[in-house]
C-alpha cells in the first residue's frame, strides 16, 4: 500500500521524512528526491528501511490552508492513480494548536503532545446567524466531518502515545480567548486545531481513500503569544511520532492488502 502524507510547509515535511525514514535519512546515497507538482508543492518519496514501514511513503508539502491542502492532495492522488499505483491511505500531518482541558471534561492537549484524529472537522464552514454559527450541514448541503477508520486511530494512538479526539480545521488561526472558548463549546471533543486536515480529508474522500490526521502541538489555542510557541519541540515530536507509528501503519497496510486479496 502506498501512503501519502500531506503537510503544509517544508519544515513539517522534513520532520515527517526524518521520522519515517529513520536511520536511512541523512545517508547521502539515500537522500529523497524532490518531484515538483503544480503550485510549487513537492512530493518527496521517503527512503525506507525494508520492513519498517509500508512499501511506499510520499510526503507532500502542499501549502497552508484547506484549499491548498485539498488541491495538493488531489493532484497527488490523481497522479498516483494515472500511474497505476494508487494510494491506500492519506495522512494530514504537521504542527497545530492544542486546546486546554480545564473545565471541559477532557484531558486537553498541552504543548509538545501528539493528537490523532477520530474526527476531522471543518470548524468554520457554514454561516453566522443571529442565533449563532450554523455548520454547512444545517444549511442543507455539504459535509463538515470525516471519520478515520477506528482500528487505525486506535493503533496510531497506542503506537505514538497520541491523545485521541477531534482535530478542527480553521481558515483563520484562533488568536483570542473568546474564540477559543467558542470553538471549545461547539466542539467539546476538540483537542487541536490546524488549517489543512479537512481539505486533505475531502480530497481523499473524493477518491475513496481513508484519511487520518496526526498533529504535534506547538502552542495553546487562544491568545496569540509567539513567545510561548514551541515549534522546534513540536517538529521533534512529529519526527518521533512517524518513527513510532511505522508498525501501526504497516499492520494497517497488511490488513488492507489481505482484505483486497
Amino acid at each position: 500500500m502506498r501512503v501519502l502524507v500531506v503537510t503544509a510547509v517544508a519544515a513539517e515535511r522534513d520532520a515527517v521524512v526524518r521520522g519515517a525514514a529513520g536511520d536511512a535519512y541523512g545517508d547521502t546515497a539515500a537522500e529523497p528526491l524532490e518531484i515538483p507538482l503544480p503550485g510549487f508543492a513537492l512530493l518527496r518519496p521517503v527512503p525506507v528501511a525494508p520492513g519498517a514501514f509500508p512499501p511506499v511513503v510520499d510526503v507532500l508539502a502542499a501549502g497552508v490552508g484547506p484549499a491548498a491542502a485539498a488541491a495538493g492532495a488531489a493532484t497527488a492522488l490523481v497522479a498516483a492513480e494515472l500511474a497505476g499505483s494508487p494510494y491506500g491511505l492519506v495522512v494530514s500531518a504537521g504542527i497545530g494548536g492544542g486546546f486546554v482541558g480545564a473545565g471541559r471534561g477532557v484531558e486537553g492537549a498541552p504543548v509538545g503532545s501528539l493528537v490523532v484524529s477520530d474526527a476531522i472537522v471543518a470548524a468554520d464552514l457554514g454561516a453566522e446567524t443571529p442565533e449563532g454559527f450554523l455548520p454547512v450541514t444545517d444549511l442543507g448541503f455539504g459535509t463538515v466531518a470525516h471519520h478515520p477508520p477506528e482500528p487505525l486511530v486506535r493503533a496510531v494512538a497506542e503506537a505514538t502515545g497520541a491523545r485521541r479526539g477531534t482535530v478542527l480545521t480553521v481558515s483563520t488561526v484562533t488568536g483570542s480567548a473568546t474564540r477559543a472558548a467558542e470553538l471549545a463549546a461547539r466542539h467539546p471533543a476538540a483537542l487541536a486545531e490546524a488549517m489543512e486536515g479537512f481539505g486533505v480529508a475531502e480530497a481523499a474522500a473524493a477518491h475513496g481513500v481513508p484519511a487520518l490526521e496526526l498533529r504535534a502541538v506547538s502552542n495553546p489555542v487562544g491568545p496569540r503569544d509567539r513567545a510561548a510557541w514551541r515549534i522546534g519541540d513540536a517538529l521533534t515530536a512529529l519526527t518521533g511520532a512517524f518513527r513510532a507509528v511505522s508498525p501501526a501503519l504497516a499492520a494497517y497496510a497488511a490488513e488492507k492488502a489481505e482484505a483486497g486479496s
